[in-house]
Formats: structure tokens, sequence, C-alpha cells
């Protein structure tokens, strides 16, 4: 039996039964079964690998169930393709933007539709929009084009198309990843207010438990692609979800603070000026500096030149002007500085920046010191047995999951080459250490673990350089927090003496 969107005057409730996707001997979804009454808000979480998307692309029809059913308003349905998830209602809002950049927000919600027209009566088109958006609580510019919005504008124009498409059941994706707290707590309030009113109702995929317990009504967690718990968000703590999540008591970090006096400035970045990714627009750094024994957080919504700072302290992006300076020195990153200053780095996506994919892990691990014994002297030739057993002792402390040593690191799964570069990068005595979204990817289980080791390492007098868009995770490890809008670096602020609010509002180019 189908439904038809059409016939449907307020929202949606979904409910899979029982569902199953397997990939050859592979389970990647056992028999999950999930309710979600309709008009309320329900919260997906899991680490990587749960079975998140797997079960979302099995309810819009992107996989074909390998068991299981789909019930949409009390009714058993087929969902073939995801044409056939749009007929019965169904939405979803993408991590990533799907909008046209050169056209109007208008041209974007015009063009989304099965039946956009072939010749344009933009009178007639504009008219039925304008009557759309007055029934909306919230809008868009629709005269401007999508390059000029907002990332906040951009996702309500995102879940605007859903609705104007008559859907009243929408998935959304981590919705905030790219947005500032305030922008987020603005979209999040919304889709809640269109829940409540009995407009739609939402399942969102977040690892955010602020988010969740601010504006979920009901969570289900996954676990190793089974129902691992859930409920009512008020009945549960965040603890316990997160106990769901990872199977067992979590690990405690340790991020007490040692008081650290001394004055001296390991990192100094001085009138940097260079090209960014675009080619379009330049990074301008004019005073940076990093102490001896703190950590100094950078935060930032995406795309406004964290890449591109990470890229200039590797060596991997030339600048135009100004200066770098590690402990006093001209620094260029080379191989025989990195040692002698002991500086070290975790990028962002390890795998193709910190990494050779297709040599083994073995291999891999050893990229810093192949070329040395235990004891630090000089090999003028390699010793895979040397090689093997110092990866197999960073494995095992670092819970690196690999079928075999010999095997190539792109085929570990991207938190678990994640895990591999930071047991090779926060070994030994580190001086200055630079890293961005160190627990992006990481089971949630050990994301207690890395930041205990960053605390750690700043305890014992490292100089830390975070780049991170988690602001969760900068408020909680850094000494100071420096807000990167546009290329340039917009605020400054002792941790303890900065707010969410106000870092959000530099974050958005507000302040």
């Amino acid at each position: 039996m189908t439904v038809s969107a059409h016939n449907q005057q307020g929202a949606l409730g979904v409910e899979a039964i029982g569902m199953t996707m397997r990939f050859g001997s592979f389970t990647a979804l056992d028999n999950v079964s999930i309710e979600i009454p309709p008009g309320t808000f329900h919260a997906l979480l899991g680490e990587n690998g749960a079975g998140k998307s797997t079960l979302v692309k099995c309810m819009m029809g992107f996989y074909h169930a390998t068991a299981g059913e789909m019930m949409v308003d009390g009714h058993q349905v087929e969902i073939r393709d995801p044409v056939d998830a749009h007929a019965l209602g169904l939405g979803m809002v993408y991590q990533q933007f799907t909008l046209v950049p050169s056209l109007t927000a208008a041209e974007n919600l015009l063009i989304s539709r099965e039946d956009a027209p072939v010749l344009i009566n933009w009178k007639k088109e504009l008219s039925g929009i304008n009557d759309f958006m007055q029934r909306m609580p919230f809008s868009v510019p629709l005269q401007s084009t999508v390059n000029r919005l907002s990332a906040g504008e951009k996702q309500k124009l995102e879940i605007l198309k859903q609705l104007y498409l008559g859907r009243k059941f929408l998935i959304l994706d981590e919705p905030t990843s790219v947005l500032t707290p305030a922008e987020a707590d603005e979209v999040l309030g919304l889709v809640r207010e269109l829940c409540t009113s009995g407009q739609i109702t939402a399942m969102m995929i977040s690892h955010k438990f602020r988010e969740v317990t601010a504006f979920a009504d009901d969570v289900s967690v996954l676990r190793k692609g089974a129902y691992a718990g859930g409920g009512r968000v008020r009945d549960l703590t965040v603890e316990q979800m997160a106990q769901m999540m990872v199977g067992g008591e979590l690990s405690e970090a340790n991020l007490d603070r040692v008081d650290q006096t001394t004055d001296k400035t390991v990192l100094s970045i001085s009138g940097a000026q260079c090209p960014d990714r675009s080619g379009l627009k330049h990074i301008h750094i004019e005073n940076l500096a990093v102490r001896a024994g703190e950590i100094v957080g950078v935060a930032g919504v995406s795309g406004n030149g964290q890449v591109e700072l990470m890229e200039i302290l590797s060596g991997q992006r030339g600048l135009d002007a100004g200066t770098i300076e590690v402990q006093g020195d001209d620094f260029r990153a080379t191989r025989s500085q990195e040692k002698q200053y002991g500086v070290r780095f975790l990028p962002e996506e390890p795998l193709f920046n910190a990494c050779a994919p297709r040599m083994s892990v073995a291999e891999n691990m050893a990229l810093r010191n192949f070329d040395e014994d235990d004891a630090g002297n000089r090999l003028f030739w390699t010793r895979p047995g040397l090689m093997r057993r110092r990866a197999a002792r960073l494995v095992e402390a670092f819970k690196v999951k690999t079928t075999s040593l010999e095997g190539p690191i792109e085929a570990l799964s991207g938190g678990n080459v994640q895990r591999a570069v930071l047991s090779r990068e926060l070994t030994g005595e580190v001086d200055l250490l630079i890293i961005s979204n160190p627990c992006f990817g990481l089971d949630f289980s050990a994301v207690a673990e890395i930041r205990g080791r960053i605390m750690q390492a700043r305890n014992k007098g490292t100089a830390v350089l975070l780049i991170s868009e988690d602001l969760d995770e900068i408020m909680q490890l850094s000494d100071r927090v420096l807000v990167m809008s546009e290329g340039r670096i917009a605020f400054e602020s002792p941790t303890a003496q900065a707010s969410v609010e106000q870092i959000g509002q530099y974050m958005a180019g507000h302040a």
C-alpha cells in the first residue's frame, strides 16, 4: 500500500521494523527497529560505523534492506528508491549543501520541483513561492544568490526546500556541522517549532549531546549496527546516552590543568600572508603566538582559513609575506627542523595529509623514525622487524583496530587511521604540537583518552596549537581561544573570560 504526500495535512509517523542490511558477510545493520511518532523531534546517536547512515539510506530507498519493513502513518510501504520516499512525504537534508551557488534562493526552490516548467512564468511562480513563505515560521532572502547567503541561511533554505516539496518527515544529517552556535540553535529551534506545531516530524543524526538534550523529544542509539537503547531525552542523562554508544563504562579523561608560569614563546607567526585555497582571497595572520605549557585553541566555521593555517605551518603552503618562528628561529617545516625543535603535526584528513595510503600500517607508523634504532642512532637501511615491533606496541597502546600490520593503512576505517597517526605523533618528546580536529572520526570512547593525552602534553610543557571546529573541545582544552573569520584572527581571549555566545558572534562575522 502506498501513501501520497499530497493527501497528508500534517506530520507523518514513521517506523522502521527489523531493519537489516548485509553487504556480503558483513552485517551493517542488524534487526533495528525505531518508531518516530508524528510531530516529534527524534535524535539518532552512535559512533562512526554504528549504522546510522545505513539505516537512513534504507529508509530513504538508497539501499534495499536485506530484511525489515517500513511503516508510514500506520501503513506498510515499499520504498524502492528515493523517488518513492519523496512521494510518501519523506525528505532528507544532507550534511553538505545541495544548493546551486549561482542561482537565487527562489530559483533553487523552483528547480527542485519535479514539475518545474521549461518556460518559467516568474510572476506566477514567485507569487506561489511568496504564498508558501508566508506560511513558514522563518524566511531567507529569496532574491539573493546562494553564494551570498550565510551558512545558517543556506541550511534554512535546505529545510525550506524540503517543506516546499511537501515533505512531512525530514531526516537531518549532522545539520549544524558548518554553523556557528547561535546559527545552530536558531535552525534547530525552528525545526523544533515545526514539529511542535504538527507540521513535520524530524529525525536528526548528531554527535552533539548539547543539541540532543536541548531540542530532541526522543533518542535512539545504535552500536555496531544494532539498537543499543533509547527513550525520552528528558529521562536520560548524557552519561547514560554515552554508555549506550560505547557499551560499558566510559574512560575518564584526566583534564586537570597544571599551572604554567613560563613566558617562553615556542611558536610565533607574524605578518603571514598567502592565497587561500580558492585563490580569490588571502589569509592574513598578523600575530599568533603559543607559549610553552599552554593550549591555544583556534575556533571558526569551516572554510575561514583554518585549513590554510595548518598548511602554512606544515610547509604545504608557501608565504607571500611574513615569518614563522619556532623557539626564535625561522621555521620551514623540514624534517630536520621538526626533529630539532620537537614539532609534531596532526593534520585534517590524516589518510591523505599524514600517510602513504598504500603503504602498510607498520610502515606508516614508522614514517617519523624508520631510519633510527630505539636509541635514536642513525640507520642506513630499514629494519622491517624493528618497525613491526614498534608498530605493535603503538597499536596496543592506542587501541588501533587492524587485522594486520602488513596491510595497507587505507584499508583501516577513518577513525583507526586517525588513531594510528595520533600514536605516531604523540609518542616521544614533543615541544610543539600543531593539531587539527584531533577527535574527528574517533570512537566516542577514545575521545576522552585523546584529549587527556593532549592535556598531559601541555602539562609537561608542550606548546599546543589546537585547530578545531568542535567548539566544546576548544572550550574544554584551551587556555586561550582565537577565532578565525575570513582568513584573519578576529578575536582572542583567555578561555575562562570568553563566552560561547561571544565566540559565536565572531565566528559569524557579526562582532
